[in-house]
């Protein structure tokens, strides 16, 4: 996973570095691996160069999750899971989102917070979460990232809430109750990464370990 560190959160700068990132990482790929690509173009999935040029060329779209779930249920006859405020938006949405509503990549941001991780900084409205998530053509969410919740006292309230076992957890209390400062970050991960740059279609086959049975002997 990769996943850099930001101190001192602000959504949009939050939202611009990841934009950043994903084009940076794409057009090296355009650029140092064009015979690479050109073959997987051919053999695996023909357009791959063309759509992450769009990827590369576009300018990502914003929108609060709030605003993507009233955009999905405008189209809600099209999904297996129907959308709904407070749902994990599931692939079919996401492509949805970034291949029909807005045809380029879509970053969604304020997650209800029921659906996301305890250590997500909660917003002022009580429901929603500072999270934001990378959407792009072909296989959906890409990246995502989060502020992390930098209150010892709201942490432990939150994972009480939750019912979860603090005794767990406690490691991570400390980094809390002894001093931290506002931090966020976000993760990419390798092989999905790998997988939307290739054009290969099941994600098992960019993971660079064998895959055998009884082999996974850690």
């Amino acid at each position: 996973m990769i996943e850099p560190e930001m101190a001192f959160y602000d959504l949009d700068d939050d939202m611009d570095l990841q934009e950043d990132f994903v084009k940076y990482l794409l057009n090296w790929a355009l650029t140092k691996c064009r015979d690479d690509l050109e073959f997987f173009d051919k053999r695996i999935q023909p357009g791959l160069i063309a759509q992450l040029e769009h990827v590369v060329n576009s300018k990502f779209e914003r929108i609060s999750y709030t605003d993507a779930i009233k955009e999905l249920e405008k189209h809600a006859d099209k999904f297996e899971f129907k959308p709904y405020w407070g749902c994990d938006i599931a692939t079919e949405h996401e492509r949805y989102l970034t291949e029909q509503i807005f045809k380029k990549p879509v970053m969604v941001y304020n997650y209800p917070k029921e659906i996301k991780s305890f250590y997500m900084k909660q917003n002022d409205d009580g429901k929603t979460v500072k999270a934001c998530d990378v959407l792009v053509p072909g296989i959906g969410e890409l990246n995502g990232g989060s502020e992390r919740e930098e209150d010892y006292d709201k942490l432990l309230a939150e994972i009480k809430r939750r019912g979860m076992d603090e005794s767990i957890y406690d490691w991570y209390l400390k980094l809390r109750k002894f001093g931290t400062v506002p931090h966020s970050g976000f993760g990419m991960g390798f092989e999905r990464l790998i997988r939307y740059v290739t054009g290969m279609e099941n994600i098992r086959d960019v993971i660079p370990y064998p895959r055998a049975p009884k082999l996974a002997d850690f």
